[in-house]
């Protein structure tokens, strides 16, 4: 294999190795093209079961797999353990953080996107989000600590916030954590302690706007909230979060007064901002930014100005351009970041091979997302109309749809047995803690 830096072949390099990222390098395979993958963990996620993760419902090495076997056999890749700090376009160089320049011909950054907390940094201490395997460990370990704490607490008051759980934001992550969390304390826990009852646990979920699940139709929304309410979730929405402390949250609700939740295990999942690394492409390239900080790109994801520079996944505010119709913004999920480094390595090659760019058309295929046990909710595409569905079935549908997804053929054996063994048990075996302590402090 040639030297990425020595080699006289094209010099790609891909940062981040997302849905996007991995995508993208995937579909350079065979290519003459020497191609540099860059990322901050040794290991693709797949961030949609990460929450199984944090309620211990899957081990970690489940819904991850290391980022050099995956390209073991990929001859054109090298790839590096590092943090992207800077780009310099006019150089060409990416800066990586403590590792010196990174030189390349053409650049896809795929740096994804993080926690959002409008704002309000100070509250990612008292409220962790998931977007990390560091996250769904952190998680973990609150929600298992709260039952230990309030085990011992003899005060009922401070009992009761111990044995309250809130998760703030209705979309799907919020969703599935808080089906989850009243599962866990339902189903998995009862039995298992001696001074209190796991079952009569309080699990809310606070979402600012009407609806639950907004990006799905009314009536699939209204169908979650109300699988939601049968699992034991106090559902409110139309609720604003104004403060958090470490004992609790202040919630305006949009009619009425504001009022106080006292609760020691928190967790968030309102919003996402884009990697900061968006900002620092813009400043070097003189790209614009959304107001998520996503880098705003061309119709075929390129930079204006810098067309081998291309921007992919959740950085990327990038349109669906179909013929006859007006470009659609693109969301922010799996498929659409899988299709944009595919989109994106293509152009890439079409640029080296003299070939014109294509721009970025969308497949939406749809959308779903599970509540609980037997309970999901499933909006496809299909060139008949959408199928929409719920309950049984879409739970059944969800289930098989993240096993096919998931990277390895082991990685989807281990979870179709975890998952029927939780099943048929009601029970969760990756509840092991081994720390009393936080791990870390976010930043």
């Amino acid at each position: 294999m040639a030297d990425p830096t020595t080699s006289a072949r094209p010099r790609v390099v891909v940062v981040g190795c997302g849905f996007g990222g991995l995508e993208a390098v995937k579909a350079m395979d065979g290519a003459a093209v020497d191609i540099t993958l860059v990322d901050r963990t040794n290991h693709h996620l797949f961030q949609p079961l990460l929450y199984q993760v944090a309620t211990a419902g899957l081990s970690a090495p489940a819904i991850a797999a290391p980022v050099r076997h995956l390209f073991r056999k990929q001859a054109n890749v090298t790839t590096l353990l590092g943090e992207v700090t800077h780009v310099d376009a006019a150089a060409r160089v990416v800066r990586l953080k403590d590792h010196g320049d990174l030189p390349y011909d053409h650049l896809i950054v795929a740096a994804g996107a993080t926690h959002s907390y409008f704002g309000r940094d100070d509250w990612a201490p008292l409220a962790p989000g998931l977007k990390t395997l560091d996250d769904a460990f952190e998680i973990r370990r609150r929600i298992l600590l709260a039952f230990e704490t309030a085990e011992k607490e003899a005060n009922p008051a401070r009992r009761e916030a111990w044995m309250t759980f809130v998760v703030i934001g209705g979309g799907p992550t919020g969703v599935e954590m808080a089906g989850t969390l009243a599962e866990i304390a339902r189903q998995t826990l009862p039995g298992e302690f001696r001074r209190i009852d796991p079952a009569s646990a309080r699990v809310l979920l606070v979402e600012g706007s009407p609806h639950v699940l907004q990006s799905m139709p009314d009536d699939l929304s209204m169908n979650a909230r109300e699988q939601l309410t049968r699992l034991g979730v106090d559902v409110r929405t139309d609720a604003r979060v104004t403060t958090i402390d470490a004992h609790g949250l202040q919630v305006q609700p949009t009619e009425g007064e504001p009022y106080r939740i006292e609760s020691r295990c928190i967790v968030w999942a309102a919003g996402v901002v884009a990697s900061p690394l968006g900002k620092a492409v813009a400043q070097s390239t003189g790209a614009q930014l959304d107001r998520a900080g996503r880098v705003i790109v061309e119709p075929d994801l390129s930079l204006p100005a810098h067309p081998e520079i291309s921007v992919v996944g959740d950085l990327a505010a990038a349109k669906s351009h179909v013929p006859g119709r007006e470009p659609q913004p693109v969301p922010g999920v799996s498929p659409a970041a899988k299709q944009m480094g595919r989109t994106a390595a293509a152009n890439l090659l079409a640029r080296i091979a003299g070939r014109p760019t294509r721009a970025f058309r969308y497949r939406d295929y749809g959308n779903l997302a599970t509540i609980g046990r037997n309970a999901a909710v499933v909006d496809l595409t299909t060139p008949l109309g959408h199928l929409k569905f719920s309950g049984y079935p879409a739970w059944l549908f969800w289930l098989f749809a993240h096993v096919y997804f998931l990277i390895g053929f082991r990685n989807r054996l281990v979870v179709l047995i975890d998952w029927a063994s939780a099943y048929w048990s009601k029970q969760r075996y990756a509840r092991v803690v081994s720390h009393i302590e936080p791990s870390r402090t976010r930043p």
